[in-house]
């Protein structure tokens, strides 16, 4: 009776310590032709005591997101071709429970990794300011843009069959689970929430590869699959200001990995 009482206690004290309320965070929404990015308001599903990890979500909503390119070049060479701003904060993040996920496969369980370490590094070794970031390239990119690009560039055909639209930005029925409970397997810290926003909502960061951008563009043009004549430039930049709220554009994510590597973020793939 001793262990079951001592175990009943654990249980709501961990409740509420991490995860009995929800906090506010903000994301951020490009704002095409002014280079900036909006803060939009969101319920986070953060720990209320992970002040370092809410604080970088809030700079990164207010950190500039430039999502009005007209051309953008095959090598980037200039920090405004990127999202430094935000990316830099993403650097500089100093908790030291930090981990860079290598995500290469849109068919993979990628999304599910991600959530088990958040759970684990939260409530099981207790890390509420746990950062995870996706450095997104191959396949898994094409995740990363809206249902707009997937629509008009049948980006189907480079997913594969398995995703006729891009369910990984869709909001699941888990998202209006009460996350005072922590143990639903139906809830919002399940499996049954694997989706990018709700991820974000977690404070998961994704990033963007610019690389992946050229060479997706590239693979539409050589399948004849470009409505509008575009060059190659041209289209890799329509595809550019048309990732999903809230990604942060790097030059280059496997370039980018050892940057985020050498401050202190542990490697996963």
């Amino acid at each position: 009776m001793t262990t079951t009482g001592t175990t009943s206690t654990g249980r709501r004290t961990a409740l509420q310590t991490f995860g009995i309320g929800m906090v506010v965070g903000a994301f951020g929404l490009a704002t095409a032709g002014s280079g900036t990015a909006k803060a939009a308001v969101a319920s986070a599903l953060t720990p209320p005591d992970a002040g370092q990890l809410n604080a970088l979500m809030q700079r990164l909503a207010g950190a500039p997101r430039r999502r009005d390119f007209k051309t953008v070049p095959m090598i980037l060479t200039d920090p405004e071709q990127w999202d430094h701003a935000a990316l830099s904060e993403v650097l500089a993040y100093k908790p030291l429970s930090k981990q860079a996920w290598d995500n290469t496969d849109i068919a993979s369980p990628w999304l599910n990794l991600m959530r088990n370490a958040l759970n684990t590094q939260i409530w099981a070794f207790r890390h509420p300011d746990f950062l995870a970031v996706s450095a997104t390239h191959g396949s898994a990119h094409l995740a990363l843009y809206d249902q707009a690009m997937w629509d008009k560039y049948q980006l189907t055909r480079l997913a594969g069959e398995k995703f006729k639209t891009n369910t990984l930005i869709e909001e699941q029925k888990a998202e209006s689970a009460d996350p005072a409970k922590l143990e639903d397997p139906a809830g919002v810290f399940s499996p049954a929430d694997n989706s990018i926003p709700a991820l974000m909502r977690r404070g998961v960061v994704f990033l963007s590869c610019h690389n992946a951008i050229w060479e997706q563009a590239g693979a539409l043009i050589k399948a004849g699959v470009n409505p509008d004549k575009l060059s190659h430039e041209a289209l890799v930049a329509e595809l550019t200001n048309h990732l999903v709220p809230g990604v942060v554009l790097t030059p280059g994510v496997v370039g980018t990995l050892p940057e985020l590597q050498r401050v202190g973020f542990h490697y996963a793939k």
